[in-house]
């Protein structure tokens, strides 16, 4: 199947006017679940022509057709693969690189095999898809990029050894990519989530007492949402942002801006999975 750039209408939902991105067409990695599916809705509702590229289990195809999204069984650590891919797209106007695994183990216990596999979908990946889309754009001279790299970009969270630098070398890449493709019209940035509830995450949302602890340290007092992250994506892979490129977007309630916590027992109550003033 082959995505057509014919023009779409511009977006209206929740009674406001959205994101334009009519007659574009977008491609999102790991598109089938969480912050990657959130972000093609929001793109989709901006009349962008959406292509999720995920893993062949995730059927793709069946996650985006309620929305008429299109999907393709991708594995975006085989350049083959996502070369296929983006022939049938056509030329991406958008790509969010956003596939990404991650396993918790202690430092002394992450195997190589662990370590390879991460890197392999977390910054390989990355740099495969960016490296085909941009063969695809330069030539047009435009094009938006987003990396959804993390917090873990910056901190060295405890039983994420791999994770952690494979989110680490994103922004090397992103930093690199920037420069090179800004003389043919080509933004590249990247959205750092903080903890976002998806599938992935579901489960430390299950434990009040985990997260009273470590929503402590974020202003918001609270998790984020993939539709969050989405928007962010969206508003740098938009016109919004033409002046934006090599840059990075903290969406994490402002965590990265906490040294030693926010909320306490004396000032807040922690109900219902956030953080409120009394």
């Amino acid at each position: 199947m082959r995505v057509s750039a014919s023009a779409a209408p511009a977006a209206v939902y929740n009674g406001e006017v959205g994101f334009d991105f009519s007659g574009k067409i977008a491609v999102v990695t790991g598109g089938a679940n969480g912050i990657g599916a959130a972000t093609a809705r929001v793109l989709s509702r901006g009349g962008a022509r959406v292509a999720i590229f995920d893993l062949e289990r995730t059927d793709p195809a069946a996650a985006g057709a309620p929305q008429g999204i299109g999907g393709f069984a991708v594995d975006v650590t085989d350049r083959a693969s996502l070369e296929r891919a983006f022939d049938q797209t056509g030329p991406p106007d958008i790509v969010i690189a956003n596939a990404g695994i991650g396993t918790e183990l202690e430092f002394g216990a992450t195997t190589e095999e662990a370590w390879q596999r991460t890197i392999a979908v977390n910054l390989t990946g990355v740099f495969l898809t960016l490296q085909a889309a941009a063969a695809r754009m330069m030539p047009r001279r435009c094009g938006a990029m987003v990396i959804t790299a993390s917090t873990n970009s910056y901190d060295g969270e405890a039983l994420l050894t791999a994770y952690n630098a494979s989110k680490a070398g994103l922004l090397g890449l992103l930093h690199t990519a920037a420069n090179e493709l800004g003389p043919y019209g080509i933004r590249v940035n990247a959205v750092c989530p903080g903890l976002i509830r998806t599938r992935l995450t579901e489960r430390h949302f299950s434990h009040p007492q985990v997260l009273k602890a470590y929503f402590q340290h974020v202003p918001l007092g609270r998790g984020g949402d993939p539709e969050e992250v989405a928007n962010a994506s969206a508003f740098l892979a938009s016109d919004l942002a033409s002046y934006i490129t090599g840059a990075t977007l903290f969406v994490d309630g402002g965590q990265m801006a906490c040294k030693f916590g926010t909320w306490t027992d004396e000032r807040a109550e922690f109900h219902e999975g956030r953080w409120r003033l009394r």
